[in-house]
């Protein structure tokens, strides 16, 4: 098969969810609730940090961040397949999928970095007590978001421009309902040793070494003071993440992949509202108070 150049491919097919089209009404409805819960619960942990000089902490400083990042990350891919739901259309522009799937891996990485800032933050609040205020000064808080940005955009960017030099075949359709780095990949009829190198070499640097420190960070913090609730999302969100990237499709079904994907791309980002917030004492207070005016 002669391979087409990449400029030629004007759009792809995304198509969606594995559900029976009498579903796609009860699915919607669904997802659009998951949806505005998330960007709604995310936005108010925004508003109450930026109000409450109380909250104005190193913890909810990176929780301010970690939200916004959140509700970026689920506007991405849930609007996009919402429409396609609703409207039963299943094109996107090649331009559209790949600014797409940037900003998917770059919010993805985001999010993996932010993660390890705020376990770091728990480690030395806990077991540097004294030396807190000294170490989480406001220039390194800035300076940790400002390394997460830029380290996120590089990663992003650097698959963007190597997605850019692939050519793709006659086939545009996507088996899944966002554009995944991994199945453009596959439609490409390019070699893509070089692609699957840089995501191999990436994910050591913004999945694996992120989850190491916060096990570290949490190991030294010790299981009887262990924020099990900050722990579980991390563990929801890289076993996700190491299953699909890691541990690629040859293995398990298309099905399955979009599952998974599903787990940290919408119900992640709406579980951190409720585990961040309404089991905080500070953040209860800031919203009576809030509720109250």
């Amino acid at each position: 098969m002669r391979p087409e150049n990449q400029s030629s491919t004007s759009e792809f097919l995304l198509l969606g969810l594995p559900i029976r089209p009498e579903q796609q009404a009860m699915f919607f409805t669904l997802f659009l609730g998951m949806y505005l819960t998330t960007v709604l619960g995310n936005l108010l942990i925004i508003l109450l940090i930026r109000l409450d000089s109380r909250l104005h902490t190193p913890m909810y400083f990176f929780l301010s961040h970690l939200a916004l990042t959140d509700v970026s990350f689920s506007s991405v891919t849930v609007p996009k397949m919402l429409i396609n739901m609703h409207f039963q259309d299943q094109s996107i522009p090649y331009t559209g999928c790949v600014t797409q799937m940037y900003f998917f891996i770059f919010f993805t990485d985001l999010d993996n970095f932010l993660l390890t800032s705020m376990a770091y933050d728990r480690y030395v609040a806990i077991c540097h007590p004294l030396h807190y205020t000294t170490i989480m000064r406001e220039g390194v808080c800035i300076l940790l978001v400002a390394v997460s940005w830029i380290l996120s955009c590089a990663s992003a960017l650097s698959h963007t421009l190597l997605l850019a030099q692939l050519s793709f075949c006659a086939d545009n359709a996507i088996p899944h309902f966002f554009c995944d780095l991994g199945v453009l990949l596959k439609l490409s009829c390019s070699d893509t040793s070089l692609n699957e190198l840089v995501i191999f070499t990436a994910g050591v640097a913004v999945i694996t070494i992120p989850l190491i420190c916060i096990l570290i960070s949490y190991g030294h913090i010790g299981a009887t003071i262990l924020k099990r609730s900050h722990l579980s999302v991390v563990s929801l969100y890289y076993g996700t993440i190491i299953g699909l990237y890691f541990f690629p499709s040859s293995s398990s079904s298309s099905d399955k992949n979009i599952i998974a994907s599903v787990m940290y791309t919408v119900v992640t980002p709406l579980l951190n509202p409720f585990i961040y917030s309404l089991r905080n004492r500070d953040m209860k207070g800031s919203l009576e108070k809030l509720l109250n005016r």
